[in-house]
């Protein structure tokens, strides 16, 4: 990740890194309380972008989603006085990771209109297990081991579980295999910058590529996927302007912060709480009826996860 300065270490676990702020070794109860509420935060976008679909068609909000959250990253940058460049070579891997930004939310949006959140979350939360998959294969030093193996194997199972369950109210097989593919293509974003000078970006310039180029193909794409407006109201503008400051632009900002002050693998330790959380707040907000067998896959992601990113 760019922007980091060497790390100096004292005695506690601490030390300065990423612009002078303090870099730990170890998760304490600020960091562990900071995950939480994140987990928590988009974990619970899924309710709002469920409900937000009422007034608005799932690619056009997608769309206004990008194009609002352009203008809030971009006034981040300005207070932090953050210049807007990206590193030589880098321009492809921008562009990559913008088409598949937005073709990642194009399929996640459509699939929660035809879904329930519970469904859909179990599924597209496994992005963990499709990217492990593939570093195996395309990134040295990711090979598997006997536990992410394991892991893997759990979180499939339960994957294929939620997808097999026709029970639980609305259930749409298209809808699965749409949240699916948008959990594929947020893997491919990650090994996009794993992969490509884009790595060695700042985060908000990695973002505000996502957003220029996901924002114009999806308002484009919009008219042709179906309804642009369905008599949205106060309730669904107020989902649209959660999601776009709170979640595709700050959200995702902090989120980086977070990587950037605690060990990567502590703070992908806390993936498997979106899904539990997401189903929970499906089950108390919507009066959603998950059968048995959705908690039963759940359990099974939730234990993978926890293997494949557990040191």
């Amino acid at each position: 990740m760019a922007r980091q300065a060497t790390s100096h270490l004292d005695s506690s676990g601490a030390g300065t890194s990423f612009g002078g702020m303090e870099r730990r070794t170890t998760m304490d109860a600020g960091g562990t309380a900071a995950l939480i509420f994140f987990a928590s935060l988009f974990a619970i976008n899924q309710v709002v972008v469920k409900v937000s679909g009422a007034g608005f068609g799932p690619v056009f909000m997608a769309g206004l989603r990008s194009l609002g959250a352009i203008a809030v990253v971009l006034i981040w940058m300005r207070v932090r006085g953050i210049a807007i460049t990206t590193p030589q070579g880098a321009i492809l891997g921008g562009i990559l990771s913008g088409l598949l930004f937005a073709l990642e939310f194009m399929l996640l949006f459509t699939a929660l209109d035809m879904t329930t959140v519970s469904r859909a979350s179990v599924i597209f939360y496994s992005m963990p297990v499709w990217l492990t998959i593939a570093a195996h294969f395309l990134l040295p030093g990711e090979s598997f081991t006997r536990r992410r193996g394991i892991g893997l194997i759990l979180a499939m199972a339960g994957v294929a579980l939620a997808m097999a369950d026709r029970s639980g109210g609305e259930v749409s097989l298209a809808g699965d295999l749409l949240a699916l593919g948008g959990a594929m293509c947020w893997a491919g974003i990650a090994l996009t910058v794993r992969m490509t000078p884009l790595g060695r970006a700042s985060p908000e310039i990695q973002l505000l590529w996502q957003l220029v180029v996901s924002a114009p193909i999806l308002l484009l794409i919009a008219p042709l996927a179906g309804d642009l407006l369905r008599a949205p109201e106060a309730l669904h503008w107020a989902g649209l302007v959660f999601q776009t400051v709170f979640v595709a632009s700050l959200g995702f900002l902090m989120w980086f912060v977070l990587l950037a002050r605690y060990p990567a693998s502590a703070v992908a330790s806390f993936s498997f709480l979106s899904p539990v959380l997401a189903v929970l707040f499906g089950w108390g907000l919507l009066n959603e009826r998950p059968g048995p067998a959705i908690w039963i896959a759940l359990s099974l992601v939730a234990i993978g996860l926890v293997l494949i990113n557990r040191k």
